[in-house]
């Protein structure tokens, strides 16, 4: 019920927000309403003859509904004068049609869903920190297909390549440690991503490769998952995450599911993730915080911009005739009252 009301409310003031007044300088006759109700008070006392009375006691219940509505009247005429100077100040509606021509990239996220990921080193842990920077990314690319590969000990396609951002977000909040046998399958995380983006008829084909830590599962090596990805034109921007030093991380799992923690070295084998973002012509980042790794998403939409040419055609509905009915519909109201109940015997 709320969300509908804001809605309403966010939509009525786009509409105003597109109005547009083709003769504004109209509105200066405003300054007449102040300017007669100023002379009106001044010459109040001249309309009416007086009448000297000893006492108000015979007329103390003469002051009716009709007569305090009749002191209302000329608020009726100010009102139907300032909607006729709305219409004359011509108000437009303009409205927009967009044709977006997008030279667009193909992007594929690759999450390593190990259990280290669950180290505390990030707060609340390096899974819910790269999950959020990833969705801040995505919003960031609104003419590009995203797609998602997760991997652990094994790898599979969590979401194929999408323009629909909203599914995909939903992909990568669900994401947990767990899923997967646990591990390390780099190459079987890249050699995933590259296989559903090989065939793409884009520009530029990317592939995004997040982990924390060292191969040590999967039957496909990871040069060897590199090497496929270059003959395929498929840059790889790889990411080591985690701190330096030590970080509580998980280093067992107890029979109910729950990891137990301890302090452990953070090991990422950089010399690895290097290789294969330079044979593919990527780049290596490593983030040892959150706002690194803000900075390295931030650095990869820079570097892979998308080339965006949209034409715009402007229409305008005229909107005056709506402010020359109220006008109407006021002065007519005004009379009708006047002569009518509210006539007054002079």
């Amino acid at each position: 019920m709320n969300s509908h009301r804001l809605g309403s409310k966010a939509n009525k003031i786009k509409m105003f927000a597109n109005i547009n007044f083709l003769h504004p300088w109209f509105f200066l006759l405003l300054l007449l309403i102040p300017l007669v109700a100023y002379l009106r008070y001044m010459q109040r006392g001249q309309h009416y003859a007086s009448l000297k009375m000893p006492t108000l006691q015979a007329v103390k219940d003469i002051g009716t509904w009709k007569i305090v509505l009749q002191k209302w009247l000329p608020l009726l005429r100010a009102l139907a004068f300032v909607a006729l100077v709305f219409a004359l100040a011509r108000p437009q509606l303009t409205l927009k049609e967009e044709t977006v021509t997008a030279d667009g990239i193909d992007i594929f996220l690759v999450i390593d869903l190990s259990s280290s990921m669950l180290a505390q080193d990030f707060k609340p842990d390096r899974l819910e920190v790269s999950k959020r920077v990833a969705s801040d990314f995505v919003d960031k690319r609104p003419y590009d297909r995203i797609g998602l590969a997760v991997f652990a000990g094994e790898a599979f396609t969590q979401c194929p390549l999408t323009t629909d951002h909203n599914v995909l977000k939903d992909f990568i909040s669900d994401l947990r440690c767990g899923l997967l046998e646990d591990g390390t399958a780099i190459g079987m995380g890249l050699a995933t991503a590259v296989n559903r983006i090989k065939d793409s008829d884009a520009e530029s084909k990317v592939v995004i490769l997040l982990t924390d830590g060292v191969n040590n599962a999967g039957y496909v090596k990871p040069l060897t998952a590199a090497e496929i990805s270059k003959e395929f034109e498929v840059k790889v921007y790889t990411i080591g995450v985690g701190s330096e030093g030590e970080a509580l991380a998980p280093t067992s799992r107890r029979s109910d599911g729950r990891y137990q923690f301890s302090r452990t070295r953070v090991e990422i084998d950089e010399d690895l993730l290097t290789q294969i973002a330079e044979m593919t012509g990527g780049k290596y980042f490593r983030a040892i915080n959150e706002k690194r790794l803000e900075l390295i998403y931030t650095e990869i939409d820079r570097l892979e911009k998308t080339e965006i040419e949209v034409t715009t055609i402007k229409r305008y509905s005229e909107e005056y005739y709506r402010f020359v009915w109220i006008a109407v519909v006021l002065l007519l109201l005004e009379l009708l009252l006047r002569f009518t109940v509210l006539r007054s015997v002079t």
